[in-house]
């Protein structure tokens, strides 16, 4: 009762807040792209949306989210397409194996998949995925409502992520990959500025205290995060592999003003996650803020506007 009575009483006090849970509740899903954008902007980052002369990284995501729109970006973000550009361009090594594929939830037969194995859609990021460790146990009547809950998100509504748009859903089972922690896969996340790889951001303890590390390109720590705290004293050793990383990271992102990579390695093999072009969709804020201000200055936006 406390906690309802104190999210009311925030509702009513922090307009922010109000602006947050009404964009969440589809309050703005009618209004054009850059009308949600500079409402929804400042009530994530508590400044202004500049999109006539954009200085820092999330306020230039944001300007790529409305002006550089190219057809090929809708590959992209589909899980299923991207694994094939990514065969296509590095080779299928760095690909995590199809086990099944699936138009809808009325066509999964789960019948034929390992004990383990994971199921995803490929339009959106999360909801309605599930990581069977042991199909004995799975309750497939909740996997079955998930993953519907799954295709009917409309991922591209909420923050107008347009790639998203037109994605032709899917449903998606993978081998499921750990590594040597032996319950999940750290997340090698490479950020590509104009082809050309900056910054390394590893996520680890999703499935316990999700944190994050940043590193320089030879491995330094930086010290600055966004969203989820950063811990200097979880030593993460530098990868082996690191320069194949980099290769594949600068090899997919040629092209693109700003594209984030996200790999996984297990021992000396690495296997691709995602391509992103739009890191946290343009919200999440930069702890200092000053690296706002920097990935920013990184950041060279292209001249052509696609209206």
């Amino acid at each position: 009762m406390n906690t309802i009575l104190e999210k009311a009483k925030r509702y009513l006090t922090d307009e922010n807040y109000r602006i947050l849970v009404k964009a969440g509740h589809g309050y703005y899903n009618n209004i054009p792209d850059k009308e949600f954008l500079e409402i929804c902007f400042p009530a994530w980052l508590g400044y202004p949306l500049n999109l006539d002369n954009p200085k820092t990284f999330n306020e230039k995501i944001q300007w790529l989210k409305l002006y550089a729109r190219e057809d090929y970006y809708t590959r992209i973000v589909d899980k299923y397409e991207a694994k094939l550009i990514v065969a296509d361009k590095i080779g299928s090594k760095y690909v995590i194996p199809n086990l099944g594929v699936w138009e809808g939830v009325n066509e999964l037969d789960l019948k034929n998949l390992p004990q383990q194995f994971v199921l995803k859609c490929n339009h959106n990021s999360g909801t309605g995925m599930c990581i069977c460790r042991d199909k004995n146990s799975l309750d497939i009547q909740k996997v079955r409502a998930e993953l519907q809950r799954g295709m009917k998100q409309d991922y591209y509504i909420t923050g107008r992520e347009w790639p998203y748009k037109n994605v032709p859903r899917k449903i998606i089972a993978e081998k499921l990959m750990v590594d040597e922690s032996g319950t999940e896969l750290k997340d090698y996340k490479i950020f590509c500025f104009n082809g050309e790889p900056a910054y390394i951001q590893v996520d680890f303890g999703r499935f316990t205290k999700h944190e994050r590390n940043l590193y320089s390109t030879d491995w330094r720590y930086m010290g600055f995060a966004s969203l989820y705290p950063t811990n200097e004293n979880y030593i993460i050793p530098k990868p082996v592999c690191l320069g194949e990383m980099l290769d594949v990271a600068k090899t997919l992102s040629k092209g693109t003003p700003f594209m984030r990579v996200d790999l996984y390695v297990i021992g000396k093999d690495i296997y691709f996650g995602e391509m992103t072009l739009f890191h946290g969709s343009g919200f999440e804020r930069w702890t200092p803020f000053e690296w706002d201000e920097k990935l920013g200055e990184m950041l060279t936006l292209p001249e052509v506007r696609h209206e």
